[in-house]
């Protein structure tokens, strides 16, 4: 029998594979090479028929190979999206078994560390895969897990996201502490309210420690869409009037254009064919002549990239440019952090309120909140952490393994579950 517990992180930007024993520390497993991430993305390669995972996925899209790129795939769970079909070369496939191909990837990984495929595991999950619609989020949990099921995992169980990053945090503690954990993932943003302590860590039932648990779908993949609708879109014809004056194009083209996992449906004939037809009656032809570029060569991933590149250079630096030139298409834009923010503050604005919910449902005042663990990639973002931080100034803040305290929190709750 496989002595290990296994945790699977299957996140909308990147996904992880911890082990556990149960007494042991946890450990992140190597799932593309040395790394011990991998970029949630596929590609699919026209050219000979093969299949990348990860950053090799990533680098063949970028590199001009020709093929079918995929990425925030999780975003799609509980959608109608999941009822549909996609074209991949000449055959069509499910989003469900686009699902399963990558966990297919982590499987093998996984097998090739541990000498075998451990009975039981625990999977993540946002605390709300979709707001405010129990139906869909329930039937989100019983797709990820069908996916799972048939590429071969065996007994799954599930944990919220945000309390694996908390027993993976508490390992570390010497006190009890009242603990609030802000994860902001890629497509969600979860929190919750735990009493946490070295003694409180021996025991296998802790749901008498979760005081609550709330969530927003706001994650990473937002505040890029956000970056780019207001910066990046405006050149490739939103907002553009008609010849007469009298109206705007119409918007959802460069909505789908800016969300990550909307990207692929655009690359249709009749897409091109209604966006060169805009042209013709738009007052500023040449911003939709960027757009019409952007579809013949498939080249919108490309563009999400190098927005989501300003976004995280935005961390640190005042201002950066966003850059996409390629044959056919050159493109510098100058952005700055105040402009980010500004197109940010929706959802730093439910982030807020999920926040609060958190709080109203434990039954606790702000104050008595004595540690603020932060995690995932989108608490990195200024605004965030900012609205995080200054609604607890007395608290400790905890900067948790920003990719990896979920995965090294799940091997440790399957450890305690079937160790």
């Amino acid at each position: 029998m496989n002595r290990f517990h296994c945790g699977v992180d299957f996140g909308t930007t990147n996904s992880t594979v911890g082990l556990c024993e149960r007494g042991n520390a946890p450990f992140l497993i190597p799932v593309e090479g040395d790394h011990v991430t991998i970029p949630s993305a596929l590609f699919f390669s026209l050219e000979d028929g093969s299949v990348h995972f990860g950053r090799s996925a990533v680098h063949e899209y970028m590199d001009g190979a020709e093929g079918r790129f995929m990425r925030a795939l999780k975003s799609i769970l509980g959608t109608s999206l999941m009822k549909e079909t996609t074209a991949v070369g000449r055959e069509r496939m499910s989003f469900q078994d686009l699902i399963g191909r990558f966990l297919r990837h982590l499987k093998a990984r996984l097998e090739q560390h541990s000498g075998g495929m451990p009975e039981h595991v625990v999977f993540g999950r946002p605390v709300f895969f979709i707001d405010g619609d129990e139906t869909a989020d329930r039937a989100a949990q019983d797709q990820l897990a069908a996916a799972a099921r048939a590429e071969g995992f065996r007994h799954i169980e599930f944990q919220f996201e945000p309390v694996a990053a908390a027993l993976h945090f508490e390992r570390m503690l010497n006190e009890e502490a009242l603990a609030l954990v802000v994860d902001i993932g890629g497509g969600t943003s979860d929190f919750s309210v735990l009493r946490l302590s070295p003694e409180r860590a021996r025991a296998t039932d802790r749901r008498g420690d979760i005081l609550s648990t709330s969530g927003v779908h706001v994650g990473g993949t937002d505040f890029d869409r956000c970056l780019n609708i207001a910066e990046v879109m405006p050149h490739l014809g939103l907002g553009t009037k008609t010849l007469d004056g009298k109206r705007n194009l119409p918007v959802w083209y460069f909505n789908d254009m800016a969300t990550w996992h909307r990207i692929n449906q655009l690359y249709t004939a009749k897409n091109l064919r209604d966006i060169q037809s805009l042209a013709r009656e738009a007052a500023e032809p040449e911003k939709l002549a960027r757009f019409e570029h952007l579809l013949e060569h498939r080249s919108g991933h490309r563009l999400a990239a190098q927005v989501e590149k300003a976004k995280i250079a935005l961390t640190d630096a005042p201002d950066t440019i966003i850059r996409l030139v390629e044959p056919g298409l050159s493109m510098e834009l100058p952005v700055d952090r105040h402009a980010f923010e500004a197109a940010s503050t929706e959802l730093a604005a439910k982030i807020s309120i999920a926040i609060d919910d958190a709080l109203v449902g434990a039954g606790v005042a702000g104050g008595a909140i004595d540690t603020v663990i932060m995690t995932g990639g989108g608490a990195l973002v200024p605004l965030v952490r900012t609205a995080v931080t200054s609604r607890f100034p007395d608290a400790r803040i905890a900067q948790s393994d920003q990719f990896g305290s979920v995965g090294l929190g799940l091997a440790v709750d399957a450890a305690r579950r079937f160790g």
